[in-house]
Parts: structure tokens; sequence; C-alpha cells
């Protein structure tokens, strides 16, 4: 068992932005990461993170892009704060307190900018095509370097604790929902207690339960999951968006290629060689949101009756070394054996970023009692119906860092939970281990459910048959979490199909199309 102020679950930009602050703040910080430190979802951004244009820019400007992007369902509040404090925090303590190494325009000393879609105005951050790595790799270093964060690895969220769900007093079931810190599940399969005055939730998003998807295996909504099970209010699931470009290779995971490429120039084009979002978006063309791209793509996609599109970098070879501005993009082309600098590189979509989450308010409190939320697994209302390229990070950097300064200053006011009133996780014995065959078959009956029925273009009758598919197999799951012992792949296997019913369930209520939710019906 162990103590902490602050008890941080998840150590992407989120967690280890939050665990930075609050430590400065005097709290004492216990971290727990699901793998190594530095590995995330946040360190798989390519393009860039929103930052202050060199001229031409406002806070106003930025709100609009994001009102725009996100389809006219943003929260007002969210998008004015972060559009009025977010690039400056970018520069004030990513680059010069932290010392994220941007790229640096020679001519001004600051940051290099560059232009993504659905931006009016250059003002994008990057370290070349590869900031969230660059950006996780200095937020790690400078929480391993600070004596007041403690740092376990390879430890996943099992489950929250929470008065009265795992108090030993039945009379607690009269007291509202308090959040005491969590039951933490490391490599070797023990469980310990973590109990903490505030917790903040930084677990990431879920895009793994997706067939095609842009994330690492480990993006299985954990966080989403175990906040749902404690009663958290959950909002927006229908929202799940996918980004236009990742690299297609039958039988190969996707690999992202980063938005700026289409950004500084390059074409979308059909296997004709024709640029087919003339068609679609004649205004905007590839420089559309998110949405509306991948929706373009699906429809050309199904009406030739190929199973990709291509990216052209050629109209960017006579202003940029693509090898120095776009060197992992270059190198994931090369691994795959394509020459992306003389030949069209196929792409799909694939599911990105969730929309949705549990819902905060503007310092990431929940609707329960001790528990923040902050990142991808929180919902603060910025994104609306859909993400403005490169804003992902920036609302984990400002709702890291302010969760942090609220969390702290609850630990002045509230002590330590009575351990005596809390009970100890009760592990199933059992003699029969999970079936290593039966979680992937499982797995593989979730992802393609959620790409074929839940994906980038839904109907009434998909959903509902993707509602009950995913019912049946969630209590097929259950009782087979009930009665093996735990470990991780038998715990992310339960934390999917869970969120994968809360898409459906969201999706399937709401017949409105809006941003990355679209139904043909």
């Amino acid at each position: 068992m162990v103590h902490c102020d602050v008890l941080i679950i998840g150590a992407g930009v989120a967690g280890c932005t939050a665990a930075l602050r609050a430590a400065e703040l005097g709290a004492d910080v216990l971290l727990a990461t699901k793998d190594a430190l530095g590995e995330s979802n946040s360190a798989h951004a390519q393009g860039g993170i929103i930052g202050l244009a060199h001229s031409g820019d406002s806070p106003e400007l930025l709100a609009s892009d994001i009102e725009s992007a996100g389809a006219g369902l943003c929260r007002t509040e969210a998008l004015e704060l972060l559009a009025a404090q977010g690039p400056r925090l970018c520069r004030d303590f990513l680059w010069k307190r932290v010392g994220v190494p941007f790229d640096i325009d020679e001519t001004t000393g600051r940051p290099e900018t560059t232009s993504e879609a659905a931006h009016s105005a250059r003002r994008i951050y990057h370290v070349k095509d590869a900031t969230g790595k660059a950006i996780q790799t200095s937020l790690s270093e400078a929480v391993l370097k600070h004596p007041n964060v403690r740092i376990i690895t390879e430890t996943c969220l099992l489950d929250l604790i929470t008065v009265p769900h795992h108090s030993a007093n039945p009379r607690a079931v009269y007291d509202p929902i308090q959040v005491k810190g969590a039951y933490l599940l490391d490599a070797s399969g023990k469980v310990d207690m973590a109990i903490a005055k505030r917790t903040i939730l930084a677990t990431g998003g879920l895009g793994y339960i997706y067939l095609h998807t842009s994330n690492p295996s480990g993006a299985t909504g954990d966080g989403l999951a175990a906040a749902y099970r404690a009663s958290a209010r959950i909002v927006n699931c229908e929202y799940m968006q996918f980004h236009p470009t990742t690299l297609f290779i039958q039988g190969h995971p996707r690999k992202l290629l980063t938005e700026a490429l289409r950004g500084e120039g390059a074409h979308l084009l059909n296997a004709g060689g024709d640029r087919f979002m003339s068609e679609f978006e004649p205004e905007d063309m590839e420089l559309a949101p998110r949405d509306r791209v991948c929706r373009a793509m699906f429809e050309e996609m199904a009406q030739s009756g190929k199973t990709c599109v291509y990216l052209d970098l050629s109209p960017l070879k006579a202003k940029l070394d693509l090898e120095v501005r776009f060197p992992t993009v270059v190198k994931a082309c090369i691994a795959e054996g394509i020459d992306p600098l003389n030949e069209l590189i196929p792409v799909v979509p694939a599911a990105h970023y969730f929309c949705g989450g549990v819902s905060v308010d503007l310092d990431g409190r929940t609707t329960l009692d001790g528990l923040f939320a902050v990142g991808e697994v929180a919902c603060t209302g910025l994104h609306g119906a859909n993400r403005l390229a490169s804003l992902s990070l920036l609302e984990c950097l400002l709702w890291g860092y302010r969760a942090a300064e609220a969390a702290v200053e609850d630990c002045g006011r509230v002590g330590l939970p009575d351990i005596s009133t809390l009970r100890p996780w009760q592990p199933v014995v059992s003699p029969v281990e999970p079936d290593p065959l039966l979680i992937e078959q499982d797995w593989n009956s979730i992802r393609s459910t959620m790409w074929n029925y839940a994906g980038i273009v839904r109907a009434k009758n998909r959903l509902y048959r993707g509602r009950n598919d995913m019912g049946y197999l969630y209590h097929r799951i259950d009782s087979f979490y009930r009665s093996a012992p735990v470990s991780r792949p038998l715990l992310e296997l339960r934390n999917g199909i869970t969120c994968a019913r809360l898409i459906l369930k969201a999706a399937l209520q709401n017949p409105q199309s809006c941003g990355c939710h679209y139904r043909v019906d």
C-alpha cells in the first residue's frame, strides 16, 4: 500500500505536466504509468502543437478555428480559455521552462511555425515531424529529476477506489461517491492500493478498439472504463475522430503520416492520379477539417472500389528538404519499400483521437469528488464534434497544468483517507489461466465490429447490429473476467468492450450527423 497527496495515472503529456506542476507546488506526487516512462500516445503525435504565430493571429482567430473544426459543438468557455492561455503556456512552460527543442526560426529566434489543416494562421510549433516524442521526452526527463515525484512503471489501473463502493462500512451507502485512490496491477500480477487525497486520470485514449488505428496497442480506454464503473459522468462518446492519412500496407499496422504534410502542400490523389478532393471540398481541398477529408476519402474508395488513395509529396520537393523536415515519415515509408520522394504513398483513414470522455470542468474536475481527468480520457468540451489538428497536445498541457493546481489546492484542506475504512482488493482464486487465443479472438470481434458498424460512416441498422453483438460479447467477457486471475490482457479486454459499448450506445442515440459522427440514415 502506498500513500500520496496526488496520484496521477498515466504519464503522457497531460500526466507528466500535471506531475511536474503539482510537484513544483510542493505536493507529494505518485505517477503510475502503464508502460515504461515516455511510452504514450502523446509520443506518437507527429505534426506539432499550437503555439504563438509570428503575425496575423489572435486568440479570437484561434477560437474561431477550433469552433469551425468542432462543427459548432465546442464548449465556449473551454475554447476561449485555451485560446487565451494555451499558446502562451506552450511558449513559457514547454519551450522556456522544460526546454522542448522546437525547431527555431533563425530570423526571429523563436520557434518556427508551420500550417496545418483548418488553421487560418501558421501557428504550429514542431520538432521536425516527431513533435510529440520531443515534448514527451523533455517532460519525462523533468519529472524524473524532481524530488517530489515517485514513479512506478509497468502498472495498470485496475479500478478506482471509491466510497461507498469499496467501503468497509455498510452505512457509507448513504454518502456521495468519493474517489480515494486506485487499485493498481503491476507486471507480476500483484494488486496494490494507492491511497491519495486527490486522483488525476491521464490514461489516454481508446483507439485500439478499432481495426484500423493510428494508436498503439495500449490505447484500450482503461481510464474511461474505470471512471464509468465508478459512476462518473461520460459524454460525447459518439465522436471518435479518424485521421485521414495513415500508411496503408496490407496486413501491416497503420503508421501515422502527419497532417503537416498536407499543411505544407501535399495532395491527395485517386488511383487515376486525380485530385479527387475538388469534387468533395472544392474550397478547402486537402486542408478541410479531418472529418470531411476522411469522408471524402471513404466515398472515393467506395466509388472506385479501391482499398486506398494516395498522398503525393511532389509539390513539397521544391520548397522543403523532406528528409530533414519529415524524417519520421520518410523512414516509415522506406521501411515498407516505398520511396516517398519519388513515389505516391498509399493511405487510408484510421481511428485517431477520441473527442468524448469523462466530463470535466475548466480545472479538470469530474463529477466525482476527489477525481480529476486530463488529456484524451477527459472531455473538456474543447473539441466539440471533431478535433482541430495539433490541438490535442495543447489541451493536454493546459488541463494537466490547471488540474494539478486545483488538486494541490484541494490537498490543503483534505486529509488522507482512513485505510481501515477501505476494503483491499479481493483476488480471484482460480487454477484456470486466461487463454490468450480466446482473448485475441474477442479483440478481433471488437475491433472489426467497431470499424464496420461505428466507423467513418454509420447507419442505424449497423449500429443496432453492433450494439447487440457487443452486448452479447460483453457478458461473456465479464464472466470470463470474474472467474480468472486478473492480468493486463484480460483487464484491457474488459475495458475495451466497455468503451465499445459506450460508443455504440451514444452513436445510436444521436440521429443527427455532426462532425466525426456521420450517419447516412
